[in-house]
């Protein structure tokens, strides 16, 4: 672990961003904390940092991140830390969806949900501890991390669709409680994904129960594809959350990842949850297009929870070829998030197949039309060379305007989550996009947030959800993660033509105290740090 700097940073002359008012201060950072807010008399040996005309806020925390593996090394991880620090990003929360590496040796993450998380050399196999001492000293930013409860039923019950026995809910409840001992935040589900398809809300319920008794989070991607189903997603997530309290004697908090859907719906559905007494909050991105596995779309979840050699035979079978197309194609039809139209909503983010490289950036239709062949017939072609690694991006029918997003984002229960994926030529451009697309739209266009409200939704909230310590405010005594952001030229650069591009007007971050980011380009320092719930100091 990287020891606590010993020299002093003046950050001059800028307006730091309480959690009430804007107000012209300087900032002494000492030993990875903030010192003093107001006016400081530096000694000759300090380091100055000229934030004139700039905001200081406290560092952002991206509540649901894809970057799990990706925040040590050099090379392309170095490019996602930086960008990831030139949003102003200085945590992240992994382990989402219920997929991840620990617990176990990270073989099923790596292989199921490769597209997304991609592969972690730092992880030796040996659960949350392990992930966590992998991030210490190794890396400019700090991730906390959840235990994935789809990786936790995958270690005990491999790829069975039934229900737990008692002693599988044991052995699995014995690891989430291992993890939170480790310092895991809380308990993740991806209830689309294989095996979480599988879990249901009396095995979520127990294992629960040791998240609620060690004060953790239950973040959920909900079953059935959210948006007019959304009920009955947070109906579940109420009854998981009032089945471990009971057990457990203690309330559990629970958080919704990713929640799209009409701003109706959602705030409807977040104050029912209040209604129930529950403590609830929720992420969502400031964009309309999805992203995931190419296969959670265009393959039936029975065929996809088989393993993958399995899946590749059956994909080069002429006969279950022809079954796909007469019997699952249709349903793709008739659902109502894709339709008819899925091969022009689906453009191919990652296509990790030599000859296919040349689709990134197309959509399926055209780069069928363009192999001279029809979209089922290209789809299941690069499911197969790709041995289901590939990812989307995926497009809707009904794009939401930015005035329905705002209403959205101001309430009070939202926190800031990119559902960053960094894996892909052509990505989807929130990996690098979403915190500058925040400020640039929901603060200088359409007022949605003062300054202020953006440190909150950026930050504070998220520390306090997830039990971050002293993050997320520019006070006293708090840790010295800070950024240092020009209020005039804060922006996103991705899009959806150019999603590589980082974003602009974030020069200047600190991670405990230490300058990760100066003039825009990475240090070679590396204070990042695991952060374990019971020591986050």
């Amino acid at each position: 672990m990287a020891e606590a700097p010993s020299s002093r940073i003046v950050l001059r002359g800028g307006s730091v961003v309480g959690s009430d008012a804007v107000t012209l201060a300087d900032v002494l950072v000492v030993g990875g904390h903030i010192a003093e807010v107001g006016e400081v008399t530096a000694r000759p040996d300090d380091q100055i940092i000229d934030c004139t005309d700039r905001l200081i806020m406290p560092g952002f925390i991206d509540a649901h991140s894809h970057a799990d593996g990706l925040l040590t090394g050099g090379g392309d991880d170095a490019g996602v830390q930086r960008a990831l620090l030139r949003q102003g990003v200085t945590t992240i929360i992994a382990g989402q969806d219920g997929v991840s590496y620990a617990p176990g040796d990270g073989a099923y993450a790596s292989e199921y949900f490769g597209a997304i998380n991609g592969p972690f050399t730092g992880y030796a196999g040996d659960g949350i501890e392990g992930y966590l001492s992998a991030i210490d000293g190794a890396s400019r930013l700090n991730a906390a991390v959840l235990v994935p409860a789809g990786t936790v039923r995958w270690e005990v019950c491999g790829r069975s669709q039934e229900p737990a026995d008692a002693a599988q809910l044991a052995a699995m409840t014995d690891l989430v409680a291992q993890g939170m001992a480790d310092g895991a935040v809380g308990l993740s589900t991806g209830l689309d994904y294989v095996p979480g398809m599988f879990q249901d809300a009396d095995e979520l319920a127990a294992l629960c129960v040791p998240v609620a008794r060690a004060g953790g989070v239950y973040v959920s991607h909900m079953r059935g594809g959210y948006e007019r189903n959304a009920a009955a997603g947070i109906d579940e997530i109420a009854t998981i959350a009032d089945g471990a309290g009971a057990a457990s004697g203690a309330p559990l908090a629970v958080h919704v990842s990713h929640f799209h859907a009409d701003a109706d719906i959602v705030i409807g559905q977040m104050d029912a949850l209040a209604a129930r007494g529950l403590e609830a909050t929720f992420d969502a991105y400031p964009y309309i297009r999805g992203c995931s596995l190419m296969s959670m779309p265009l393959l039936p979840p029975e065929l996809t929870a088989q393993p993958v050699a399995d899946v590749i035979t059956a994909l080069a079978d002429p006969e279950e070829r022809e079954r796909l197309r007469r019997d699952w194609f249709p349903r793709i039809d008739g659902n109502p998030s894709l339709g008819p139209d899925w091969p022009t909503m689906l453009t191919l983010a990652h296509v990790p197949a030599d000859e296919y490289h040349w689709t990134h950036g197309l959509t399926i239709a055209a780069a069928a039309e363009k192999a001279g062949t029809d979209p089922i017939s290209f789809a299941l072609d690069v499911l197969r060379a790709t041995r289901l690694q590939a990812n989307v991006v995926m497009a809707v029918a009904h794009e939401r305007p930015a005035s329905e997003l705002a209403r959205i984002f101001a309430h009070p229960a939202h926190v800031a989550g990119s559902d960053g994926i960094f894996i892909g030529a052509h990505p989807h451009p929130r990996a690098r996009g979403t915190f500058g697309c925040y400020l640039r739209e929901y603060v200088h266009e359409l007022g949605t947030w003062s300054w202020t409200d953006a440190a909150t939704h950026l930050s504070r909230t998220a520390a306090e959800r997830f039990g971050l310590g002293r993050r997320g405010v520019v006070e006293q005594g708090a840790v010295a993660d800070l950024v240092v952001v020009d209020p005039r030229t804060v922006t996103d650069q991705a899009t959806y033509e150019e999603p590589l591009r980082d974003a602009v007007g974030i020069h200047d971050v600190l991670v405990a105290g230490v300058p990760v980011l100066a003039d825009g380009e990475l240090t070679a320092a590396l204070p990042g740090r695991g952060l374990r719930r019971a020591d986050v100091i």
